[in-house]
């Protein structure tokens, strides 16, 4: 439990002062949370309440909150990086492209007997893809995988040298690289913060706190990089992909332990003491 975010813990009867059920009606009768003490009337309770601010409209990409939510992430998630085993950039290269429709943990079951059959990328380049196959099985879409890693491996031997390069737009001319694959390398590997890695993890929690609508990556990418200081973009979906596992899990948040939850309004939150938002979820 990160010091001094002590999240309100509902009461054994399953009712809690201010607090609901997700899905659940308010009562009338209830006590409002930013309101402690004032029982509101009915015509109070109809009103739609801002979730935020007093009596200021609610908007969900106002500096205030991006920056309130930008410390409560640094409070619970101060220095987490890249959960992808590597001891270089073509670790974490290869590591990243298995990770597609993978977990990292079965991806970093793979990787280090695979680095001590194969240690340098001239090894994997003179692999054929069929040659590869097995080793990166139990992965997923091993077929596919196989070969972007050997054509990653086979392109940088012959354009660059044997090395990773450190520039978004040769990154994306190697096989099996898009956005996400080139963003987790410069932003882990060589700390250079051109984008902000966007996987199912970010995609979800983004939208839930209503930081995009969208629910394309790379349109996601671009609303979260209009909101987000530069300087904050790789540790930032760190962040996220952290909460995502630990806290913002898909099936059922654990909303009652999230030191985010009255900042949130998602649809699909489990527990509640702010208003919810129905159009705020995946």
């Amino acid at each position: 439990m990160v010091r001094g975010m002590v999240p309100r813990q509902p009461a054994k009867t399953g009712r809690h002062e201010g607090a609901r059920m997700a899905g659940s009606p308010q009562k009338t009768g209830g006590l409002r949370p930013d309101r402690p003490g004032q029982r509101p009337g009915p015509t109070q309770a109809k009103k739609k309440r801002p979730a935020e601010g007093g009596g200021k409209r609610y908007d969900p990409l106002a500096t205030e909150r991006i920056a309130e939510i930008l410390r409560r992430l640094d409070l619970l998630y101060a220095d987490v990086t890249c959960a992808l085993t590597h001891k270089d950039a073509w670790e974490l290269l290869v590591a990243t492209i298995l990770s597609a429709q993978s977990t990292d943990v079965n991806v970093n079951r793979v990787t280090p007997e695979l680095f001590r059959k194969y240690p340098t990328v001239a090894d994997f380049a003179a692999l054929t893809p069929e040659q590869l196959e097995p080793d990166i099985r139990s992965t997923g879409f091993f077929r596919n995988k196989s070969k972007a890693v050997v054509g990653a491996a086979k392109l940088l031997i012959s354009e660059f040298g044997g090395q990773v390069p450190d520039d978004v737009g040769k990154l994306l001319t190697l096989p099996g690289v898009a956005r996400k694959t080139a963003n987790v390398v410069l932003g882990t590997w060589f700390r250079k913060a051109e984008g902000i890695v966007v996987d199912t993890h970010v995609t979800r929690i983004a939208r839930r706190l209503e930081l995009t609508k969208n629910t394309d990556p790379p349109k996601i990418e671009q609303d979260l990089m209009k909101i987000i200081p530069r300087e904050r973009w790789i540790l930032f979906a760190h962040q996220l992909i952290w909460h995502g596992r630990t806290l913002c899990v898909a099936r059922r948040p654990k909303c009652v332990d999230c030191a985010l939850e009255n900042v949130c309004h998602a649809g699909d939150k489990t527990w509640s003491t702010v208003e919810i938002h129905k159009n705020a979820k995946l």
